[in-house]
């Protein structure tokens, strides 16, 4: 199994030989291996943002959607589809837009695969999967909602512990108002319906396809997912082994070394694209069509 410094090697001789695509031409070849072993529909979805894109492009976004219109087009839809992903997460809405889609699309027949990090609203996407893989490097992340990157549930904990020590200490109300004072109107009452908007779609999502008949997993799953108080941090990796003993349907991506190393290299070879381009998102499937969102270069100072 190549590793990365080889992957880029065996690009390097792609394009010495000629090949001015060599990135592309490599990529896609294990896209089509990695649908050609498993028998099913395979999409990638991967966002750059640990290359430091600078852009909303990396997270979940409504144009997703057109990514996931233009790729699925002209598929065989009785194969299911295995969605490669690769996100910080996003925004809530989108995230369900495109889960709805998904499973218009495909039913309950979708697998989630994580050849490394699927975060919040990408980890939400995976809830709602008949299965996850996942390897000894993968991790998912809570899906507990953030605003502006502060915790939702952190906000209304804060508020709670604001009340019950200005109740206890009036002198303390002083001190209190300061921090307080920085929420907004309504603030409070919006991540109160993030909270419980994610905990719902979560709720649904696992109870209709890979925890159905399982009410008691599903409620362990969402106690460590969506507490922030469990969780200590929105950005904290959970393991594959984790996931497990949670209860989450997970299969080893060890399992098969051909598969494991179609979906290695493919990882490798998309990182690879995205830390030699512009490209913030990749969305493409294993018949070449893909939709990419390209950050803009930086004028040239006059």
């Amino acid at each position: 199994m190549p590793n990365l410094s080889e992957v880029m090697a065996e690009v390097h001789q792609l394009a010495v030989n000629g090949d001015n695509h060599a990135l592309d031409t490599y990529r896609r070849r294990w896209l089509a291996t990695l649908s050609g072993l498993t028998g099913r529909n395979t999409i990638i979805y991967y966002s750059g943002w640990l290359q430091g894109r600078n852009s909303p492009n990396v997270f979940v976004n409504d144009k997703d959607k057109n990514a996931f219109m233009a790729t699925i087009y002209q598929m065989d839809r009785s194969k299911g589809l295995d969605l490669v992903l690769h996100t910080p997460g996003g925004d809530l809405a989108a995230a369900e837009s495109i889960v709805d889609y998904l499973h218009s699309m495909f039913g309950k027949d979708i697998r989630a695969i994580i050849p490394q990090i699927s975060m919040s609203a990408g980890t939400l996407i995976a809830m709602s999967c008949k299965e996850v893989v996942m390897g000894k490097q993968s991790n998912l992340g809570p899906i507990d909602p953030q605003m502006g990157g502060i915790p939702c549930q952190g906000v209304i904990s804060e508020f709670e512990r604001a009340k019950a020590e200005v109740a206890k200490n009036p002198s303390s109300a002083a001190l209190w108002q300061v921090i307080i004072s920085k929420y907004h109107p309504t603030f409070l009452g919006t991540c109160a319906n993030a909270i419980k908007w994610s905990e719902e779609l979560a709720r649904e999502w696992l109870t209709r396809n890979m925890c159905e008949g399982h009410a008691d997993v599903v409620e362990q799953i969402l106690r460590e997912f969506n507490d922030h108080d469990n969780s200590r941090s929105h950005s904290r990796h959970l393991s594959t082994q984790k996931c497990k003993d949670l209860g989450m349907t997970i299969v080893d991506m060890e399992h098969d070394q051909k598969i494991q190393e179609a979906m290695l290299t493919l990882h490798h070879a998309t990182m690879h694209t995205l830390a030699n381009s512009m490209v913030s998102k990749l969305v493409e499937n294993h018949l070449g069509i893909a939709y990419i969102e390209v950050d803009q270069l930086p004028k040239p100072i006059p």
